[in-house]
C-alpha cells in the first residue's frame, strides 16, 4: 500500500539491532560504531495476527497469508544533520517518505556501548532528533511559503496557504512538532502538509530500548520518557533489542516459552507492528478457503467495494454484494457452514463498511 515506518534515532541506540530483529534477517548491519548504516535498509514484515492461526484450524488451509507492513532503516542522525553534519539531509529525506517515524531510544547504561552525546540521557537524545526535524521542516517550508508569496497575487488559495504557512514557521520556530499545530485545519491546511510532507506532521512512536532488567521494571530512563510520550500524546513501546535479537530463529513456541520466563506476555517487536499498523490507519479483513486463510489490508472506514479492489480491481468495478461473516461468529460456530445455517452470514452491499475481522466473499460480475 506504500505505507512505511521509519526507524530513526542517534547513532548506537539500538536502532539497527532493532531493524535486524524486525525483519529476522541480519541484513541492517549493527555494530559499535556511528553511521555503520549508510544506505536506507527496507523491509517488508508480516503482521502478527493469531485470529489467522484459528481461522486455519478449522479450515485446514494449504497456506497461512499474512498483512505486512513496510520499515524503513535510516543511519543514525546526529546533532546538525538537518545542516549537513553526518550523513546529513540525505537521511532527512528518506524519512520523508515513511508516514509513521518510530523513534529508538537508548534506555540503558552499559560502558562498552559508546554513545554519540557521551553519557545516556533520553530526553536530550530526543530533544536532538526532534529538532534537527524541526530544523528541516523550517527549510522545506520557508521554500513553500517564498513560492506562494509569488501565487498569492493572484491566487486566493495560494495567499491563504502563505498565510497559514507563515504562522506554521513561527510555530516550529519556537521548537513545537507540526502535529501539534490545531490553529488550523482547513483544506487549504491539508493541502500545504501534502505537498510539504513535514517531517514532524508525521506520528511519532517511541521505543524505549532497555536492557533485562528493565523489561521487568521501569527504570529512570523510562519513565522519563513515558512522561514525555504522556504530555505528547505518543505512543511509547519498551523493548530489550539484544533479547528481541536472540528470539530469531526460535520457534513460536520457544519464543513464547522465553518471553513467559522474562515475564513478558508480548515482545516489543509485535508491539511495534501492531501499534505500526493502527497508527497508520490500516486494519484487516480475511478471506478463508482450503487454498489459502489470507488477510487482505485495507485502511479503517473502507466500503466492500473499495476492500475487494485490494484482491482485484475487477471486483470493485464489477460489485455486487459482499458475504460476511462476523470473526468471532465464524470460530465459535466452527466455520462458513455453521455460521450459515445459524443465520450469522450477512449480505451487505456498497455502502458497507468493513469490519476488522471480518471473514469475507464478494460477488462480482464481470
Amino acid at each position: 500500500m506504500g505505507l512505511a515506518i521509519g526507524l530513526v534515532g542517534l547513532p548506537n541506540v539500538g536502532k539497527s539491532t532493532t531493524f535486524n530483529a524486525l525483519t529476522k534477517a541480519q541484513n541492517a548491519e549493527a555494530a559499535n560504531y556511528p553511521f555503520c548504516t549508510i544506505e536506507p535498509n527496507k523491509a517488508i514484515v508480516p503482521v502478527p495476527d493469531k485470529r489467522l492461526n484459528a481461522l486455519a484450524k478449522i479450515v485446514n488451509p494449504e497456506r497461512i497469508q499474512y498483512s505486512t507492513l513496510d520499515f524503513v532503516d535510516i543511519a543514525g542522525l546526529v546533532k546538525g544533520a538537518s545542516k549537513g553534519e553526518g550523513l546529513g539531509n540525505k537521511f532527512l529525506s528518506n524519512i520523508r517518505e515513511t508516514e509513521v517515524i518510530l523513534q529508538i531510544v537508548r534506555c540503558f547504561d552499559d560502558d562498552n556501548i559508546v554513545h554519540n552525546e557521551g553519557n545516556i540521557d533520553p530526553l536530550r537524545d530526543v530533544d536532538i532528533i526532534e529538532g534537527e526535524l524541526i530544523l528541516a521542516d523550517i527549510e522545506v517550508l520557508s521554500n513553500r511559503t517564498e513560492r506562494l508569496k509569488k501565487q498569492a497575487k493572484t491566487d486566493k488559495t495560494a495567499k491563504i496557504m502563505l498565510e497559514i504557512g507563515e504562522e506554521l514557521l513561527e510555530f516550529l520556530g519556537d521548537g513545537n512538532l507540526a502535529i501539534n499545530f490545531t490553529n488550523n485545519q482547513s483544506e487549504e491546511f491539508k493541502l500545504l502538509m501534502h505537498e510539504t510532507r513535514l517531517l514532524t506532521y508525521k506520528e511519532i512512536m517511541y521505543g524505549a530500548n532497555v536492557d533485562e532488567d528493565g523489561l521487568l521494571e521501569d527504570n529512570a530512563y523510562v519513565v522519563a520518557l513515558k512522561e514525555h510520550a504522556a504530555k505528547h500524546n505518543c505512543e511509547i513501546i519498551k523493548l530489550c533489542a539484544k533479547i528481541e535479537e536472540e528470539l530469531i530463529g526460535l520457534t513460536e513456541e520457544e519464543a513464547n516459552e522465553f518471553l513467559t520466563d522474562l515475564g513478558v506476555e508480548e515482545s516489543g517487536l509485535e508491539q511495534i507492528i501492531h501499534k505500526g499498523f493502527d497508527k497508520l490507519g490500516l486494519m484487516s479483513y480475511f478471506t478463508a478457503g482450503v487454498k489459502e486463510v489470507r488477510a487482505w489490508t485495507i485502511r479503517k472506514n473502507t466500503t466492500a467495494p473499495r476492500a475487494a479492489a485490494v484482491i482485484h480491481n475487477d471486483f470493485e468495478k464489477g460489485f455486487i454484494r459482499a458475504e460476511v461473516i462476523a470473526y468471532n461468529d465464524f470460530v465459535e460456530l466452527g466455520g462458513e457452514a455453521k455460521a450459515k445455517e445459524a443465520g450469522k452470514m450477512r449480505l451487505e452491499g456498497k455502502e458497507y463498511i468493513v469490519q476488522d475481522g471480518d471473514i469475507m466473499h464478494f460477488r462480482f460480475n464481470l
